[in-house]
């Protein structure tokens, strides 16, 4: 039996139906990946799956005793208190206390921090620690990976294959969904289908159906027209076979007003001013720090008109402000918010000529809650300027896939891809030759995403991204500014948790940047140093794994790989309406093999997680 099935569900919000007589079911070990566009229904049919919000018709059938934990999109704004308070309100139970510290550890999460002083990134963290926290049955994700750092989304990616039997996500992480998802579905106009395979191959089947369909379409529509030009050439109305083509002529009409057409896609374009220098930007031995604490140590660089570089580091490292130092520092002058440019505490940043900035922030604030679409866009003006061409802002907006009427609403009202996609319509209807984008995949659709990165791609200016979509840096940027702990010239001396960070240059995307990285050296290594006072180190544990346990660790990955490919296979099976021909004893022994194949990969996974203990 599913864990959950949808049974003819339906849900609508005055328009055309999210969910039009939907059918859907949830198989323990199942891990599916949901996709569609924005404002398709993802979080709202998410909510349906949580028991949050009932459906308008059909069933929601669920197993007994079913267990749901559900992160959302947006974080809840009547949260409060100390963040383990927030992650587990039970303190009375030792387990699930213990189990709290563990997870906020991993996630890196104060607990004792107030969660009202948080900033958007570490609140949601805090959700995804309360999320996993207590071994559910069935965990709902809503863009799990939106401001989580790399290290973070590693961790993420191993806890949810060893410790979760069965979850469903949606995500724009197309790292993350490779990585993560046996199984694909897909919200589209209102359909859910059931793709029963991995990303790749639904990009695949995808474009094959988008084909036929398009063609479908086209007969369709010729055969409607050519109804439509008989029909005005004159009917004798008594003519029984006439009467019979007129009813036929109105069954099409009827058909193709039924007709829900594909949604349009994002028309962006970049508007590039004039041409800057050869070298955009130079950084020469610049220290940062903020009353007295380090932060950056001997940044040097040069950007070149035309480089495309990606920022990495953990959370909290100081990304953005070294965005906002490369950028503000040679001016010296107070910014547009008020606020006094940054100065380095010591080395030098210059500035090519002719630089026009367009410059996108992690957090949307350059957006206006309250002010409507279009006055975000001109500031009260009818008009925008995009690509030489005067265009109404209600037009530019249909562009990014803005109602007329949605263009008069105040921002507040938007979701989360939506509010991005609002800050790229106004960041690119300003000219300029220097990019500058913090974060720009959060919450987007992949369909707009990979339009984003054609546009990069084009794009014949210099940009710099913060991100930690690896699919994005290996798809669009070519060099690396990773914040590590040691100095390339430096081997063997790296800084201590409280003393800054270093910023290394890599050439190529993430993979390259990963391929090539230097690791910490572990606790027992004799040859750890410290560029600051030494200081003392733990004892380091020794390893308790027997010859046995050894080997046992060796080959527990594929054994637990091939029993995940076999799961794969039953429920492919089975999704076969042909499968429930067989007879019953088949049917049955299908059936009592996939739930042999779910306990014996729990067992492996918490043997798996046992042995890696020991080495701990």
């Amino acid at each position: 039996m599913a864990l959950l099935s949808l049974k003819n569900v339906s849900l609508s919000y005055g328009g055309k139906p999210l969910l039009d007589d939907v059918e859907f079911h949830i198989e323990r070990g199942d891990r599916i990946c949901l996709l569609g566009a924005n404002g398709s229904g993802k979080s709202s049919l998410l909510r349906i799956l949580a028991g949050e919000s009932p459906p308008d018709e059909g069933k929601v059938i669920r197993s007994s005793d079913l267990r749901v934990a559900r992160l959302p999109q947006q974080v809840p704004v009547h949260l409060q208190g100390r963040v383990h308070d927030i992650v587990c309100p039970d303190s009375s139970d030792p387990d699930q206390d213990l189990a709290a510290t563990q997870i906020l550890s991993r996630l890196n999460l104060d607990p004792d921090a107030d969660f009202g002083s948080l900033s958007g990134g570490t609140r949601r963290r805090v959700l995804l620690a309360q999320t996993l926290l207590g071994d559910p049955d069935l965990v709902l994700l809503d863009e799990p990976t939106n401001h989580l750092d790399l290290d973070s989304i590693a961790w993420l990616e191993t806890f949810l294959l060893r410790r979760c039997r069965t979850f469903l996500f949606v995500t724009h992480d197309r790292a993350f969904l490779r990585q993560l998802a046996s199984r694909v579905v897909e919200l589209d106009r209102g359909k859910l289908s059931d793709w029963q395979c991995d990303y790749d191959t639904f990009l695949k089947r995808k474009e094959e159906a988008l084909h036929v369909e398009t063609r479908k379409w086209e007969e369709f529509d010729r055969k409607l027209e050519k109804e439509e030009a008989w029909r005005k050439q004159g009917v004798k109305a008594r003519a029984v076979r006439n009467q019979g083509r007129l009813r036929a002529l109105e069954a099409l009409r009827a058909e193709r007003r039924q007709r829900r057409d594909r949604g349009g896609s994002v028309q962006m374009a970049i508007q590039e001013a004039g041409r800057t220098g050869q070298i955009v930007l130079k950084a020469e031995h610049v220290d940062f720090g903020y009353d007295g604490r380090p932060l950056l140590h001997d940044v040097s660089t040069v950007l070149a008109r035309g480089d495309k570089v990606g920022i990495l580091g953990p959370n909290g490292c100081g990304k953005t402000t070294l965005l906002r130092l490369l950028l503000e520092a040679p001016s010296r002058l107070p910014r547009t918010d008020g606020g006094e440019s940054l100065v380095p505490l010591s080395g030098r940043i210059e500035h090519g000529t002719n630089l026009k900035i367009a410059y996108s922030d992690q957090l949307r604030a350059q957006l206006d809650d309250q002010a409507s679409l279009a006055e975000n866009i001109c500031q009260g003006q009818e008009f925008v300027m995009i690509q030489g061409v005067r265009r109404h802002v209600v037009g530019y907006l249909e562009d990014f896939l803005f109602t007329p009427d949605r263009a008069r609403q105040p921002v507040c009202v938007l979701s989360g891809g939506e509010r991005n996609r609002l800050l790229l319509a106004r960041l690119f209807a300003q000219p300029s030759n220097v990019l500058v984008l913090d974060e720009p995949t959060n919450d987007l659709d992949l369909d707009t995403l990979e339009l984003l990165e054609e546009q990069l791609d084009a794009y014949s200016g210099t940009v710099l991204l913060v991100s930690h979509d690896r699919s994005f840096l290996n798809d669009v940027v070519t060099s690396v500014l990773a914040f590590e702990k040691h100095h390339p010239d430096r081997p063997g001396q790296w800084l201590g948790p409280a003393d800054g960070w270093y910023v290394n240059e890599y050439v190529g995307g993430y993979d390259d940047w990963a391929k090539r990285r230097l690791l910490p050296p572990s606790p027992d290594s004799s040859e750890k140093k410290s560029l600051l006072p030494p200081r003392p180190e733990p004892t380091p544990k020794k390893k308790r794994l027997s010859e046995k346990d050894k080997r046992e660790l060796e080959s527990l990955p594929a054994r637990i790989e091939a029993m995940e490919e076999e799961q794969t296979q039953w429920h492919g099976r089975m999704a076969d309406p042909a499968f429930y021909r067989q007879d019953a004893a088949s049917i049955a022994h299908a059936r009592a093999r996939t739930e042999e194949l779910v306990a014996e990969l729990e067992v492996a996974y918490r043997h798996w997680e046992e042995l890696e203990a020991k080495l701990r």
